[in-house]
């Protein structure tokens, strides 16, 4: 039998789902192992953290913070350890953006050049891909409203810089 509380949680997790997946994909994606190990703890900082959701702001607003700051927090922990790894394909080689591509050839395409943002930057584009206003990007970020429109104009330059060859 669950509570109230648990109930609760169990329901704006199951409608904002997603969130978790998204964000796990767009700093792990070439890594299974670390997306769920991620999504994991993602979930468990959820439950967590979930008795101080005071409902100041909408619970996917709060659903998002609590994601990327653990994802981003993973991101640090496995980064202090040094791996060898290789590309595993050269960039050489990546299609021409002219050239027809199938919409998952664009999607593939696009999250490889997002792969290349810092963390607050992936951060920002995720939440304005999922049309997340400025207030609430702000809000998720820390960042002031100002600073979020700014850093979309250079994140989507430098997306389109990427995309292009450049």
């Amino acid at each position: 039998m669950h509570t109230e509380t648990e109930t609760s949680f169990l329901t704006n997790l199951n409608q904002n789902i997603g969130i978790v997946h998204q964000v796990c994909h767009t700093y792990f994606r070439r890594d299974a192992v670390e997306r769920e190990d991620v999504f994991q703890d993602i979930m468990y900082q959820l439950w967590k953290s979930y008795p101080q959701f005071k409902g100041e702001s909408k619970f996917s607003t709060w659903m998002y913070k609590v994601a990327l700051n653990t994802a981003i927090t993973h991101i640090r922990r496995i980064t202090r350890t040094p791996r060898n790894e290789e590309l595993t394909e050269p960039i050489a080689h990546r299609p021409d953006i002219n050239e027809r591509m199938s919409r998952e050839e664009e999607l593939h395409l696009l999250h490889e050049a997002i792969a290349t943002l810092t963390d607050i930057d992936k951060a920002i584009i995720l939440l304005h891909l999922e049309d997340q206003n400025y207030d609430e990007i702000s809000s998720i970020t820390g960042l002031t409203r100002t600073n979020v429109s700014v850093r979309l104009v250079r994140i989507k330059q430098a997306l389109k810089n990427y995309l292009q060859g450049s």
